[in-house]
């Protein structure tokens, strides 16, 4: 019978990452208030300066050679020392680092006791590491206890689910969170739950060789039901956007451009490439599909602060650190795995799940031609919603005025190629910026600009009239008037 050994794996990882959250700032000593000498009221103080001047002289003058030299002598031997203690720093953190990566190797082989072992070590080895707070060494030791806490991490999520040990499996749970969203996906949002499961039979098998080839968890390919109920123009109140709903910063981080006539991000096939990026990275910081699944929708710098402000007992289990996060967030994981449950076993769950679409199929073709989708369907015999479906990250249902892959359906490659040169170019109108300031209503800034609040909330995606203070607003023009208000 053999013994784990989850209670160091946990008291570990704690101190790891109170340690790293820690300050290194000494604590200043204050130092006692010197005592004020008192003139004796039956001697004057001297008249002139000279008296004073010739003791100044006689100080300088009373230090013997040899306790000169023995002061420079000193000085130097802390140089040495301060210089030695470095030197053996440095050695105790290469060693650490040799003996975390002999834990890797194990880890990797499936030795999980081995990799502990080696992982223990590493940090009794930064431990013995004192370091002045100024030292170009901190970071270095620092670095290394998060690594050493991801493993740790790591290890801990592959014990609590053993089957799993490639890290290609995520946890299922039923707990009461889970069963909350469940019912929810049952009652009001059923209709959403059902019509999005048909929606992912257009990309879904796409997506899942994908992730397969990246050796991710092809569960994943269900995460765009609860990103955004698998529709690839969706678009959030926090301007997230398309089926896995990058937000715009994170979009351009993983390659997904915009610009004034294309949004990859409501690019299916592009968002799910930087999708597989953004998650495997997550996973390799985390160690764990939970923890990384939360990160994916909150930010891992979110998720981060959690971990390092968590109680001991976090990695027993990941709900404790779920309880932590934003509503949202906290949501996020039991809904996805609510959504895995559900579709593994609907009958359980009282669904009748309906058949999804067919698998989306198309040919590309190479352009440098600005046109409109419409009138290129309307001279293929097509109804435009076809072009446009297949190609909506084209903001402006329109063909950008640079090389580019414009999809067309099967068949028509040929006849796509042969009339759009014939067909009139089209460029969008250029847009401006406008920010949002205090006092300013939408009607206000549609008169400034000659528009209409209609047109206003089509070019920024409003569902209402209503803005705030600092908001970035695109306005028809090509940049930003000054000022008169």
């Amino acid at each position: 019978m053999t013994m784990t050994r989850p209670r160091r794996i946990f008291s570990l990882a704690a101190v790891v990452l109170m340690l790293c959250s820690c300050s290194s700032k000494p604590r200043p000593v204050q130092a006692p208030p010197a005592a004020q000498a008192k003139p004796s009221p039956e001697i004057a103080p001297p008249q002139t300066a000279q008296p004073q001047e010739i003791k100044v002289l006689e100080a300088r003058t009373i230090i013997p050679p040899e306790e000169k030299k023995s002061a420079v002598e000193g000085a130097g031997l802390q140089e040495k020392n301060a210089a030695s203690d470095k030197d053996e720093a440095l050695a105790s953190l290469e060693e650490a680092l040799n003996v975390y990566q002999e834990a890797d190797l194990a880890r990797e082989r499936g030795d999980l006791d081995a990799a502990l072992d080696s992982l223990d070590e590493a940090y009794r080895l930064i431990l013995r590491v004192k370091l002045p707070p100024d030292s170009s060494l901190l970071q270095e030791k620092n670095n290394l206890r998060l690594l050493i806490a991801q493993r740790i991490q790591e290890i801990s999520a592959i014990r609590r689910n053993p089957v799993s040990g490639n890290h290609k499996s995520i946890p299922l749970v039923e707990n009461k969170y889970v069963l909350f969203e469940i019912e929810l996906f049952k009652g009001p949002e059923r209709k959403f739950f059902e019509e999005a499961y048909k929606r992912s039979g257009l990309y879904k098998d796409w997506i899942r060789e994908e992730l397969r080839k990246a050796g991710l968890p092809e569960e994943l390919c269900w995460l765009p039901i609860i990103e955004s109920w698998y529709q690839v123009r969706a678009l959030s109140r926090a301007r997230a956007s398309g089926m896995w709903q990058f937000i715009k910063s994170t979009g351009l981080r993983y390659g997904l451009t915009r610009d004034r006539f294309i949004d990859e991000r409501m690019d299916p096939y592009k968002a799910t490439i930087a999708a597989i990026k953004y998650l495997s990275e997550l996973h390799s910081f985390f160690g764990d599909w939970l923890t990384a699944l939360a990160s994916y929708n909150c930010g891992e710098a979110r998720v981060q602060y959690c971990i390092n402000t968590q109680n001991i007992k976090y990695l027993d289990d990941f709900w404790e650190l779920f309880q932590r996060l934003p509503f949202e967030t906290a949501r996020y994981v039991p809904r996805f795995i609510a959504t895995l449950l559900v579709i593994q076993n609907p009958e359980k769950y009282g669904f009748t799940l309906p058949e999804p679409y067919p698998p989306l199929t198309f040919e590309t073709i190479k352009i440098n031609y600005p046109t409109k989708l419409g009138t290129l369907s309307a001279s293929l015999g097509l109804d435009a919603s076809e072009l446009i479906y297949l190609n909506p990250e084209l903001l402006n249902e329109s063909t950008p005025n640079k090389e580019y892959e414009l999809r067309v359906p099967v068949g028509y490659s040929e006849k796509a190629l042969t009339a759009i040169n014939s067909l009139p170019k089209y460029l969008p109108p250029e847009y401006g910026t406008h920010i949002v300031r205090s006092g300013q209503t939408l009607s206000q800034i549609a008169a400034r600009y000659g528009t209409s609040v209609a047109a206003l909330q089509r070019l920024n995606g409003l569902r209402g009239t209503l803005i705030r203070i600092g908001q970035s607003l695109k306005v028809p023009g090509r940049g930003t008037p000054p000022a008169t208000d």
